[in-house]
């Protein structure tokens, strides 16, 4: 079984990377803080999810040399064409907090009806080895509530309610979360790649 580093500082997402690739037994974990020479910082400057995913697995791997997998996700309003998409993790600011972007997004959307607040979190995963790169991506299709509600998961969580559930992220058990989450279809996906090269 490969063994595979996750490619983030963020606790949020190396504990979600960490549930479901164990769960899904698809590779034995390392985790960062475990690491000599995990970089701290990575400059997130491509436009698409797809670059800074490679941006961040390629600068991981060259530091360390070791099989990694990194992410970028986004959460794409429709009512807002797409935003803020890229710019997820920094819509009300280089620095801004979770609650600091949720506030922005509910402000944007607050004259828009509810049966116009479809939305969809994607995730683009990039694995890099020696040999080389893939890319697997999970799309979950929801709506922005019109409040926050549930007090887990992470970002957007108290915000998107996903299709077929009368819960947020926030509220749903972790188990059921990364079963239906963009993240879990991501490493789906990206599993199924690694094992036709085994």
């Amino acid at each position: 079984m490969k063994t595979l580093l996750i490619g983030s500082n963020n606790t949020h997402k190396v504990e979600e990377f960490r549930f479901i690739v164990e769960a899904q037994n698809i590779a034995h974990i390392l985790i960062p803080s475990t690491v000599p020479n995990f970089p701290t910082d990575i400059p997130e400057t491509g436009s698409t999810l797809e670059e800074n995913a490679y941006i961040k697995a390629s600068t991981i791997f060259h530091a360390t040399g070791m099989n990694c997998v990194s992410d970028d996700t986004g959460l794409e309003v429709d009512a807002l064409d797409g935003a803020p998409g890229v710019y997820s993790a920094r819509y009300a600011g280089e620095h801004a907090s979770y609650a600091d972007n949720r506030g922005k997004l509910l402000d944007a959307l607050k004259n828009v009806s509810p049966n116009q607040r479809t939305a969809r979190f994607r995730t683009v995963i990039c694995y890099h080895d020696n040999l080389r790169v893939l890319f697997a991506e999970g799309i979950c299709e929801g709506t922005i509530t019109l409040v926050e509600r549930g007090d887990a998961g992470f970002g957007y969580d108290s915000i998107f309610q996903p299709n077929d559930h009368e819960q947020t992220f926030a509220e749903l058990a972790p188990e059921e979360k990364h079963r239906i989450s963009h993240r879990g279809k991501a490493l789906e996906n990206l599993a199924a790649l690694l094992r036709t090269l085994e």
